[in-house]
């Protein structure tokens, strides 16, 4: 079972920056995988933020593009989120989740629905 940890939230003023980490484990070896951001708002829906696959194709959420970078490193088993000019609307809970064995389509990639592993969360708070 593919456990998922992350870590890197907390308070900023606007215009800063954090770096959101994200440890996996138990995981099985994959031709195919893929892992991914999303955040959730208090009475808002979850919302893809970024992905990346085995492949290194990288998407963003219009909201983030430019100002957020997804990467990884395979020899620590680590997802990154680097956010820069952090903006109040970007306040939430951020959670990483990943899917392997199967491709995921282009246009699905920012949907929950296309991933079965999630970690527990951290919290990400911008103020003005």
């Amino acid at each position: 079972q593919v456990q998922l940890v992350e870590s890197g939230g907390g308070s900023v003023q606007s215009g800063g920056s954090l770096r959101l980490s994200c440890a996996a484990s138990g995981y099985t070896y994959s031709s195919y995988y893929m892992i991914a951001w999303f955040r959730q708002a208090p009475g808002k829906e979850r919302e893809g933020v970024a992905t990346i696959d085995s492949g290194g194709s990288t998407t963003y959420a219009d909201s983030v593009k430019g100002r957020f970078t997804i990467s990884q490193d395979n020899a620590k088993n680590t997802l990154y989120l680097q956010m820069n000019n952090l903006k109040p609307e970007d306040t939430a809970m951020y959670y990483c989740a990943a899917e392997g064995g199967k491709y995921i389509s282009w246009w699905a990639r920012l949907l929950p629905t296309a991933y079965k592993s999630w970690g527990q969360g951290t919290q990400v708070t911008v103020s003005s």
